[in-house]
Formats: structure tokens, C-alpha cells, sequence
């Protein structure tokens, strides 16, 4: 891999198709995913083992493991939230796992109900479980830059928690500008302490396109070393935790810029434009966030 080369992590299975409100059929979101495998990314986090009681969308994670067509090298991806999750994600196949914390007490309480503190014990028996089976580990830290309940967030918050997530055996922690409220400046503010103790290459950004200053602030993690971001087909996404929160930064225009700039990612732009197309003609809701 280059200097130059940038990895895209696809989140729109997952972390996009969780907020649309009406169900999407199993077969739709087998079909995205199949296509989404085409296009030369790594990286897709295909959906998550969650109780259905608390997101029904992701109620047919098993089904949708089992449906799709897996393409050598690349990575196929499930939130698992707690013991329950991770052993059916296990079961499904799953290659990676995710879990998560958030820098913002009020978030972690309004969306998981419990402390900061609290969550990271409760990762601890997932943590050593997931890398026991032997599946890759990685960490999201959501509210990095603020909440929607709080306001803005201290950095050195989100440091402590992203070290935590670490700690634990994370590969890689996704910095979650959760609501989308990030601008070039404030992501400086945050790597200028988060780089103190924490290498970019543990790092991947995850910018909400809110304001639509996702692609500026993709440029100012950039400078500061990261090379990987989270992005999602379509624009999909938002947070059922997050009132007003907007879609993930859209894939095309994401790799669009980065080879405008000079940057490698090995996607086809043309079969992302055929991924992005599915979701338009067959996925309600979607055209609202392309």
C-alpha cells in the first residue's frame, strides 16, 4: 500500500440503513452489499446483532449474513453491543466487530443507559471473546467534537475513552462526529490533543455531513495523518440517538475528492455509482439523503 492510499470503510449497510423508518427487506439489503462488494472495497460493516426491541431494522442480521455473496479480501463487518450479539455474530460469520463508547456522559446514558464507564466494563468479557474466536476488533467513540444534549466536548474526553477502547484490544477506534457539528477547526482541536498520546494510524474519522463540512474536515484529519474514514452509499444514516442528526458523509463524493487531491483508494467509481442507484430505486427514504 502507497503513501497515498486512503481506506474507505462502507458503513452504509449498517450504520445508514438502521435510521430509515420504514423496514428494508431483507433481499434489498443482501443485494446492496453484494454490490458494494464489487467495487473494491475492504471494509463494509453489514449490519449489527442488536436487540430487534430496540432497532427493528437490524432484526434479520442473521438472514442477511447468510444471504450475502462473500468476496475474498474483503472485511464483512457487525456491530455487537453485548455477549448475546457478539455470540450470534460469531455464529453468522462475521470477520469484525465493533463496539463502542461515547465521549459525552449524556449520550452514553440516552442511548445505551448506562455511564462511560459502565460501557467499557460491559466490553470487556466482548473484547476478550472477539479476539479469542480470533475476528478483528474495532472501537467507535461517538460525540468526539459534541451532543446533542451537552454541547460541546472535551477533547481530552474523547482521548480517555478512544485509549480505553484501545486498550481493550481495538485495531482501530472510528472518531463519531455524531451530529455533524465538526468544522476544520474544532478537528484540529481535537488531533492536537488526541495525537499527543494516540498514533493516527489507530485512528479512523467518521464525519456526519450535518452542515456539510464533512469533506473539509476529511481534508484537516488528512493533514493530520489519519487514512482511513468511515462513509456511507447514498448519504444514508443518522442516529436514533440523535435528534437532527444528519446522514454519514456520502462514499462518492468522499472518494471523488480524494482522488481529486491526488489520493489512491482502489474504488471503482462506476460501481459505486451502480451501489448507489439500488439504493435510489429500491430503498424508501434514501433519495432524501443522496
Amino acid at each position: 500500500m502507497t503513501d497515498n492510499f486512503v481506506t474507505i470503510y462502507e458503513v452504509g449497510p449498517r450504520d445508514g440503513l438502521q435510521n430509515e423508518p420504514a423496514i428494508v427487506p431483507t433481499k434489498h439489503k443482501v443485494a446492496l452489499i453484494d454490490l458494494l462488494s464489487q467495487t473494491g472495497l475492504r471494509h463494509i460493516e453489514a449490519t449489527s446483532f442488536v436487540s430487534p426491541k430496540w432497532v427493528p431494522q437490524m432484526a434479520d442480521s442473521t438472514e442477511v449474513m447468510a444471504g450475502i455473496k462473500r468476496k475474498s479480501g474483503v472485511t464483512y463487518a457487525a456491530l455487537t453491543p453485548n455477549m448475546k450479539g457478539l455470540e450470534a455474530a460469531l455464529k453468522a460469520g462475521v470477520d469484525e466487530v465493533a463496539i463502542f463508547g461515547s465521549a459525552s456522559e449524556s449520550f452514553s446514558q440516552k442511548n445505551i443507559n448506562c455511564t462511560i464507564a459502565e460501557s467499557l466494563e460491559r466490553f470487556i468479557p466482548v473484547a476478550k471473546a472477539a479476539l479469542a474466536a480470533g475476528v478483528s476488533l474495532r472501537g467507535y467513540v461517538s460525540c468526539v467534537i459534541a451532543c446533542p444534549y451537552e454541547g460541546a466536548v472535551a477533547p481530552a474526553q474523547v482521548r480517555k475513552v478512544t485509549q480505553a477502547l484501545l486498550d481493550l484490544g481495538c485495531y482501530q477506534v472510528s472518531l463519531g462526529d455524531t451530529i455533524g457539528k465538526g468544522t476544520p477547526e474544532t478537528t484540529g482541536i481535537l488531533f492536537d490533543d488526541l495525537l499527543k498520546t494516540v498514533p493516527a494510524a489507530k485512528l479512523a474519522g467518521h464525519f456526519h455531513d450535518t452542515d456539510g463540512t464533512a469533506l473539509e474536515n476529511v481534508k484537516t484529519a488528512l493533514d493530520y495523518g489519519l487514512r482511513c474514514f468511515d462513509s456511507a452509499i447514498g448519504g444514508l444514516g443518522g442516529c436514533p440517538y440523535a435528534p437532527g442528526a444528519k446522514g454519514n458523509l456520502s462514499t462518492i463524493p468522499l472518494v471523488e475528492m480524494l482522488y481529486d487531491a491526488g489520493w489512491q483508494t482502489g474504488l471503482d467509481l462506476e460501481k459505486l455509482q451502480m451501489a448507489q442507484d439500488y439504493l435510489q430505486s429500491n430503498i424508501a427514504g434514501v433519495s432524501d439523503a443522496v
